[in-house]
């Protein structure tokens, strides 16, 4: 799972079935330290509980596809949760 903040959301014109409901949120993807790594990108709120600024955790790839209710639509990011707080007990730890 990978760490992230929400930093906006989107409206979708057209919905492809299985996704009805399901907000989609522009997701800066964070490292450890809460520092910005990489490009934003739209993940599927599998929560429906999420939204800007607020820390969240979500899963890239196939198991995107898998978090959501209707399984395998095509989705590359999905919040698999919020998160309320880190804390980093070995700055060295990956």
């Amino acid at each position: 799972m990978l760490l992230g903040k929400v930093i906006g959301t989107l409206t979708p014109c057209v919905v492809y079935e299985g996704l009805e409901g399901v907000p989609m949120l522009l997701v800066q993807p964070l490292n450890k330290k809460q520092e910005s790594v990489g490009k934003p990108l739209i993940a599927a709120d599998s929560t429906r509980m999420a939204g800007p600024g607020e820390l969240i955790y979500y899963e890239g790839g196939r198991e995107a596809a898998m978090a959501l209710e209707t399984v395998f639509v095509p989705v590359d990011a999905t919040i698999i949760g919020i998160v309320d707080d880190v804390k980093l007990i070995d700055e060295e730890a990956v």
